[in-house]
């Protein structure tokens, strides 16, 4: 204070002047700061090796986990470990109560935000979770008997409405994707055709062979080999667009019902208030491998197709799909085995 009245600063100057040099500090500390959090964001992510959660050894996810995780290892520089755990409700579980630092993500498909609307889970599909990325989408195909007089949607449409009842449906379990299409179908059209529910494919492919049900909603490779034989009809693919995989079927979103859409959507979830530099991180190894012809074919030969995306369109398309899907439930009455 002497040192600045010897300059011939007055009191007002002097004060001014402490009060520049302690914002000088504030600034300095405050830059420090956020250094520090730009390093524990993602900066320098990821230093050790990231771990995969997803359902039992064997099933779609477990596939699509092997899948990406041979793909991000080699451009994240870290190894990326397979977390198999019992399908249901465990893996979400898992991801959800994680530390947000990218280390532990969940690979799983649309359950992820159907089950929620079926049944009480201890998640919130998303309050819990941030998208990474989709990583693949498999559409179903809409098979019939070949004693059933329809070579489209629309005269599929047409006969119901003229034989409310008469037409069975083959599809899994509750909530899965076969029975959601059917029940989609019914919503949309206003159709009265009656569900039987198998515990599996093979069982309800053999009873769509033999006519004891006339219509089903399962993936192509269920149903398109016996379609070659001619043991079935196959009319349309429940993918939004055109399918590479079935390039000689018709959506049925083109054949008379628009915004039809069904199927199973899988993707890469981490858990909630994971940074935004992270996200980005995961998201731009993984699209950049879904890119590639090998990812592609892989993807195919599995019966799906490779389907990017940006986290936010990921959430948006969840929230969505969760009001769309929702009212189908709802009106269907749809509760979870």
């Amino acid at each position: 204070m002497d040192k600045m009245r010897a300059a011939g600063l007055s009191l007002t100057e002097t004060g001014a002047f402490i009060q520049s040099q302690f914002l000088v500090a504030s600034l300095g500390m405050a830059a420090v700061m956020l250094l520090a959090s730009g390093v524990s964001s993602g900066q320098h992510f990821p230093s050790k090796p990231i771990r995969m959660v997803t359902a039992e050894a064997g099933g779609s996810p477990d596939f699509v986990s092997r899948v990406i995780a041979q793909g991000i290892a080699a451009p994240l520089g870290q190894p990326v470990v397979i977390e198999n755990r019992s399908s249901g409700l465990i893996p979400a579980d898992i991801v959800s109560k994680a530390t947000p630092d990218g280390y532990t993500l969940l690979v799983t498909s649309n359950v992820l935000w159907i089950q929620p609307l079926m049944q009480k889970v201890p998640y919130d599909p998303v309050r819990d979770f941030s998208p990474v990325t989709f990583t693949n989408k498999a559409p179903l195909v809409v098979g019939v008997h070949p004693s059933v007089a329809a070579s489209s949607i629309k005269e599929l449409i047409a006969l119901a409405k003229a034989k409310p009842g008469t037409l069975n449906y083959a599809s899994s379990v509750s909530g899965t994707a076969s029975h959601l299409a059917g029940e989609l179908l019914k919503s949309m059209t206003g159709i009265d055709i009656v569900r039987v529910p198998y515990k599996g494919a093979a069982l309800a492919i053999g009873d769509l062979l033999s006519g004891r049900v006339q219509l089903t909603f399962f993936t192509g490779t269920s149903v398109m080999p016996h379609v070659k034989t001619g043991k079935l009809r196959a009319l349309a693919v429940t993918s939004s667009q055109p399918s590479a995989l079935y390039p000689e079927l018709p959506t049925v979103a083109a054949s008379g019902l628009p915004g039809y859409e069904a199927g199973s959507i899988y993707g890469i979830f981490a858990p909630a208030h994971t940074s935004h530099a992270t996200i980005m991180k995961l998201n731009q190894a993984a699209v950049r491998y879904l890119d590639t012809r090998e990812a592609r074919e892989k993807f195919l030969s599995s019966g799906s197709e490779a389907s990017p995306s940006t986290p936010a369109h990921a959430s948006a398309m969840m929230k969505s799909e969760m009001a769309r899907m929702g009212k189908v439930i709802s009106e269907a009455g749809i509760k979870a085995e």
